[in-house]
């Protein structure tokens, strides 16, 4: 299968492995908005302990491990074997379990249709060449009423100007190049791509960036960063 894979990105965020769990480095806006995401997902769902959860694109596991110590039993997969390394040594030290494992979220619908009660993919459809094929697997994993969370950055002038001049360039948030906005994505096309895997959008809900206070905040306002979630109907 021609897998669905920048190797770029994947190089990309590699290089920030060392600093995936250092709050104040050059993933600083994880951790800042990693609350934000997981109030979200306590808010959408009744309850997540016990429930099968994965987290398509995991990164250092810093969602993972929020979503583990709700009582999730957690799968996690990613494509950067250093990152995955960094996400099972912190676990370990936490003595959290949770399933890291390297492979695409394509592959893992493959073996695992039907399997999962919620699945989160955090940040990561701006940086895959096809969004679609990523949603498409995940409604495949989904069980029936399964929910889905999904979030990323909307197309416009605004999210331009405060993401990529404004957190890269002027606040130095994150590192320059860590944002293309040609694969920015706006709601309305996410949404489209969510019903054409054949979910419904449940709700949609931003996350505010403020510049000069250097805060997110989970608003009403999808200008810039949103979340959406996706239900797979019985």
């Amino acid at each position: 299968m021609s897998q669905n894979v920048d190797i770029n990105e994947i190089d990309k965020f590699s290089q920030l492995a060392s600093e995936w769990w250092d709050p104040n480095g050059k993933c600083k806006p994880l951790h800042i908005i990693n609350p934000l995401r997981v109030d979200y997902v306590k808010q959408q769902c009744a309850s997540i302990e016990n429930q099968l959860v994965l987290d398509v694109g995991c990164g250092g596991g810093i969602l993972s491990e929020s979503l583990a110590k709700l009582g999730a039993k957690v799968t996690a997969i990613d494509l950067a074997d250093v990152s995955l390394d960094v996400a099972r040594s912190h676990a370990k030290l936490g003595g959290l379990s949770i399933d890291y494992k390297k492979q695409t979220v394509e592959e893992h619908a493959k073996q695992y249709p039907a399997h999962y009660d919620v699945i989160t993919c955090m940040e990561l459809l701006e940086h895959v060449p096809d969004p679609l094929s990523i949603i498409r697997a995940c409604a495949k994993l989904l069980k029936p009423n399964g929910k889905l969370f999904l979030s990323t950055i909307n197309r416009n002038h605004k999210a331009k100007l405060l993401l990529i001049y404004g957190a890269e360039y002027i606040a130095r948030l994150v590192p320059k190049g860590t944002h293309d906005f040609n694969r920015f994505i706006r709601p309305s096309e996410l949404m489209t791509w969510v019903e054409q895997a054949g979910l419904s959008t449940g709700d949609v809900i931003g996350m505010e960036y403020h510049l000069l206070k250097n805060q997110f905040k989970l608003g009403a306002n999808i200008d810039v960063n949103y979340i959406l979630m996706a239900q797979k109907m019985d």
